[in-house]
């Protein structure tokens, strides 16, 4: 059962960040586009916690760790950037 859900919820995963890049590309406004950026970053981390139980490689899961990070400061600081840009 195992060998059936970890490839498909590997394909659904990337077919779900295909769909948020074409919303990146697409737009329409800014902050529609950060956070299809910010659900790249939470599929990544997905993929990657996934690819970590199929192999049982326990270094996928600090590369996760990483990523979640530093997905969540990159929207923070854009969020403080509207909030400072929007007091002007």
């Amino acid at each position: 059962m195992l060998n059936v859900v970890m490839p498909l919820t590997l394909a659904l995963l990337a077919l779900a960040a295909i769909f948020s890049l074409v919303r990146v590309l697409r737009g329409p406004t800014v902050p529609d586009r950060v956070i299809s950026l910010d659900l790249i970053g939470v599929l990544i981390v997905g993929l990657t916690v996934v690819t970590a139980a199929a192999t049982g490689e326990h270094a996928f899961l600090d590369v996760a760790m990483v990523i979640a990070l530093v997905s969540f400061v990159g929207t923070v600081a854009y969020a403080r950037y509207v909030e400072r840009e929007g007091r002007s």
